[in-house]
């Protein structure tokens, strides 16, 4: 075999085992980079997924951070409207207690009241109280004039007056009441039966 078939099998040979490794070496290039590419993929995809939970997240938070501050205005705004309420109508009592005040000056100001609806005058041997009607008295008490340090029995205790604030009285003591006596009102220790203050000529 001359030198020049000898090279040309050489050649030959080492074509048949090159082809093949080069291929299998491309091939494996090949699948190294398919899954280079699936790992990127998968990472974008990881990473795409993680950002729109994210987002997801954040407007959520965004939309519960909103709604509690609709809910807080809400509920400020509902308190402000309470206290502006409640305001309204403390003023709109205290206005109408100064309007239906008793005026001493007035001689009719107990006309078309629901506790004087049962008065026609005086009646001999009895006394009027206001939202309690006519009652009979012992004839030693009838027409007395009362004063301070008077004793009025316990029988007549009962007739309390019930708005003080109408006859421009301040609160009774503890122990004591304002209580309808004839056309006067007396401030009566419950225990002593003293009269301890009065009005007289109430109507």
């Amino acid at each position: 075999m001359n030198r020049f078939t000898r090279a040309a099998v050489i050649a030959i040979a080492l074509g048949t085992t090159a082809i093949p490794m080069m291929a299998e070496a491309q091939s494996r290039n090949d699948r190294r980079e398919r899954r280079d590419d699936r790992r990127d993929y998968r990472q974008d995809r990881g990473n795409d997924r993680r950002d729109f939970r994210e987002e997801r997240r954040d407007d959520r938070n965004d939309r519960r951070n909103g709604q509690y501050d609709n809910r807080r205005d809400y509920r400020e705004d509902r308190r402000d409207d309470r206290r502006d309420f409640r305001e309204e109508r403390r003023d709109d009592r205290r206005d109408f207690r100064d309007d239906r005040r008793w005026d001493r000056n007035n001689r009719d100001w107990w006309r078309g009241r629901s506790d004087f609806r049962d008065y026609n005058g005086r009646r001999n041997g009895q006394w009027y109280a206001p939202g309690y009607g006519y009652y009979r008295v012992e004839p030693r008490y009838y027409g007395q004039s009362w004063r301070r340090g008077s004793y009025l029995p316990p029988a007549y205790h009962r007739y309390a007056v019930r708005d003080p604030y109408f006859y421009s009285l301040r609160p009774a003591p503890r122990g004591y009441r304002w209580v309808h006596v004839d056309n006067d009102i007396v401030l009566v220790a419950l225990a002593t039966g003293i009269i301890a203050d009065l009005v007289f000529d109430i109507w």
